[in-house]
């Protein structure tokens, strides 16, 4: 099995720091009449924020560090990398469909669904089986159980939205969570690859 190459941990440990560092920055500007707690990172990217062109770019570069990452985990099957580049382009898409200042945003929804949704199946999706030893970020039952955190923080994060409670700190640990997960699965490869070559 070949390993990630050198640059995946670049791509990969981008988008948690881009994520966090980007919105913690996009607060800052909105100032205090924006709530974490209760107002979703969608309103920062919206139509006539302050922090619109920030979140757009940060975005623009989360989508590409995906798409970077599927493409260089080799170790990871084929359906896995495919759903989180299908993520990142989910997350390129939402540049242009931003929720507007005012009415609906069902475009934008749509969108972001099908994103969360790509980026919490691909863990099982990239899983691996063989003779010898695999990367445990790629093994199935690992892998299960990230998917069934990304799954459960998504469904409380849209429960928040319909009671109205606090989606916006549902939203920023399940996006953190899709963010990170790459990176330690690239992690894994590395380490799985150089034990490979050096042995027990």
């Amino acid at each position: 099995m070949r390993s990630a190459p050198w640059w995946a941990l670049l791509s990969s440990g981008c988008a948690p720091v881009l994520l966090v560092g980007s919105w913690m920055i996009a607060q800052l500007r909105q100032g205090p009449a924006y709530d974490p707690a209760t107002q979703t990172l969608s309103v920062l990217a919206s139509y006539g924020a302050g922090s619109y062109w920030l979140m757009t770019g940060m975005l623009l570069v989360l989508g590409t560090c995906y798409v970077v990452t599927a493409h260089a985990l080799r170790e990871a099957a084929f359906a896995g990398r495919v759903a989180l580049a299908g993520g990142g382009l989910c997350a390129l898409a939402l540049t242009l469909v931003p929720v507007p200042s005012s009415g609906g945003a069902l475009e934008h929804g749509a969108v972001a669904t099908v994103g969360l949704v790509l980026l919490a199946v691909w863990p099982p999706l990239a899983a691996v089986s063989g003779k010898g030893p695999v990367p445990w970020g790629l093994r199935l039952d690992v892998s299960l159980a990230a998917s069934a955190l990304m799954g459960a923080t998504a469904f409380w994060f849209l429960a928040e939205l319909q009671s109205g409670g606090a989606p916006g700190v549902a939203e920023r640990v399940v996006t953190f969570l899709q963010a990170l997960w790459p990176f330690l699965v690239v992690v894994s490869c590395r380490r799985s690859a150089r034990w490979r070559e050096t042995g027990p």
